[in-house]
């Protein structure tokens, strides 16, 4: 995946109903600027924190769905009871189905702002000049 290292988030969009986001980037890493579209599609959750003007993004990875749980113990058992994100009994269900479903978890981190994460089937890159 290209590197979106330093870039100013300007805008997301959540579909919900059709399981996509859509986060707005740009780069001003040479002369020219370029927008780079981050989207996320076929997402189960997601969770972003400290959305704010001027959010810089520090790096995307895929931690691999095995942290996942561990890494959100405290939101799973807050929406459990609301099927959030499934619905499942153990988190042994929870995790098998992340992985029976091909899910990525993508950890967004920041060096200013916006920080958080997406459960998504693929995430690609779309870049373009500035207009």
């Amino acid at each position: 995946m290209p590197s979106v290292h330093d870039n100013i988030i300007l805008s997301y969009e959540v579909d919900l109903e059709k399981g996509r986001i859509r986060m707005r980037t740009r780069s001003y890493h040479s002369d020219l600027s370029e927008d780079t579209d981050i989207l996320f599609s076929g997402v189960l959750a997601h969770s972003f924190d400290t959305p704010m003007q001027g959010s810089i993004i520090f790096d995307i990875d895929d931690v691999g769905v095995e942290h996942f749980i561990n890494y959100n113990r405290e939101l799973l058992e807050n929406g459990r009871g609301q099927g959030w994100p499934i619905t499942y009994k153990t988190d042994e269900e929870l995790e098998n189905k992340l992985i029976e479903g091909e899910y990525l978890y993508l950890v967004i981190t920041s060096s200013y702002g916006l920080s958080g994460w997406v459960l998504a089937k693929k995430v690609e890159l779309i870049t373009k000049m500035a207009e």
